[in-house]
Order: structure tokens, then C-alpha cells, then sequence
């Protein structure tokens, strides 16, 4: 008669099949980097006014291909100066105190840390991009989004003798994306694009809740 007592079957490792903790990873699992947080929102395209309102707390990237009329908008219409963190006078403040070949990289890493200590701590971050290029905005975006901070975007138009050639395509792309309403796919809210007369017709940016229902 045969025995009824259960039968123990060894399984060699090269057999396991389960997901049990010990199975080993595929080709390189391990090397595979974390998924990227999806930033995207629904945003919507304001129309200009003579003062924009946003909250406090928010991310503002101004955006325009022609850097002295980027400056001036920003000093003329940024009501809270303190909040506008720009590449540029980081610079200066390192220049002579680190090596030249480090400075753009330890710029960059002190803007990122300035304004993540300003989102952690709920202040407004506006910041002036050097560049147009949606890698630029998307390092910004995704340190407000960290701290789930709301996301602007303005573009101002600079007159066409003052963008470069190496600007044209990317501030196309920028230009189409806004037009249709698409920059939420970036993680901005809200985007505004300012050209001609309306550059001028706004005359503030401040950050304030909305006034209260009367």
C-alpha cells in the first residue's frame, strides 16, 4: 500500500517562479530610476489685465527670449520683489567665491535650495528662466509640485529682432502650447501671454488670497 504521508519537494532556485522576496530581479531592475511624479493639471489661459492676482505660495515663471526686457518686466510688475529668485544674481553673489568652471552649477544648486526652502515654508517663488526650453520650467515645476504649490506661467513677447535664432523653435513650441491651452500638461495652471500694448498695460503682479464675498 502506498504511503499516504505527504512527500516533501525540493524546488532549486533556478525553478522559483512566485513573487516571493528571494526571486531574483530582472536585467536591471535594480539600475531602472523612480518614475517621475505626474505633474500635469488642467490649466487655463487668463486673459491680461492691468493687475494680476495669484496666491501666496505660488510658483511664477516669467518666461521671455529677450533677457534686458525679462529684467525690466520683473522689477517693474513684481510686487514682492523678495519673492523673485533670479540665476543671474545668484550669480553675482558667487562670483569671485568659487571657482569659475563650478559656478553655473553651484548657482543652480543654491536656486534650487532657495527656493525649496521658500515653498516649504509657503512663500511665493517667482522665478525669470534664462532659457525657453521646457526642461528649464519643469525643474521649477516639479519643486512646487513637491510641496504642492500652485504653478503659473507668463510669457512675454519680445519683439522679433530680439529673439535669437536658437530661441525661435522652442519659444514656437512654448507659443503653440500656451494658444491651446496645453500647459497643464507641464504642471502650470495657469499660463498669460503678455505682447505689444498688454506688456505695458500690466501694471502689477501681487500675491493675495481673493477678496472675501461681501
Amino acid at each position: 500500500m502506498a504511503s499516504s504521508e505527504p512527500r516533501s519537494v525540493k524546488i532549486s532556485d533556478n525553478e522559483r517562479t512566485g513573487w516571493s522576496s528571494d526571486r531574483p530581479g530582472r536585467p536591471g531592475e535594480a539600475e531602472r530610476p523612480p518614475r517621475k511624479l505626474d505633474v500635469s493639471v488642467r490649466g487655463r489661459v487668463l486673459a491680461p489685465s492691468f493687475r494680476m492676482r495669484y496666491s501666496p505660495g505660488s510658483l511664477v515663471v516669467i518666461a521671455c527670449a529677450d533677457a534686458q526686457l525679462r529684467a525690466r518686466f520683473v522689477a517693474r510688475v513684481i510686487d514682492e520683489q523678495s519673492a523673485v529668485l533670479s540665476l543671474d544674481k545668484v550669480r553675482a553673489l558667487l562670483a569671485g567665491k568659487v571657482a569659475e568652471a563650478d559656478l553655473d552649477a553651484k548657482a543652480n544648486a543654491l536656486l534650487d535650495a532657495a527656493a525649496s526652502k521658500r515653498f516649504a515654508a509657503g512663500q511665493t517663488v517667482v522665478v525669470p528662466v534664462q532659457t525657453l526650453s521646457p526642461e528649464e520650467r519643469e525643474r521649477f515645476v516639479r519643486l512646487a509640485a513637491a510641496h504642492r504649490r500652485a504653478r503659473h506661467l507668463v510669457l512675454v513677447e519680445a519683439s522679433k529682432d530680439k529673439v535669437s535664432d536658437a530661441d525661435r523653435e522652442p519659444l514656437g513650441d512654448l507659443r503653440t502650447a500656451l494658444n491651446a491651452g496645453e500647459l497643464g500638461q507641464e504642471g502650470f495652471m495657469t499660463s498669460l501671454r503678455l505682447g505689444g500694448n498688454t506688456i505695458e498695460e500690466l501694471k502689477k503682479i501681487i500675491f493675495a488670497p481673493p477678496p472675501a464675498d461681501d
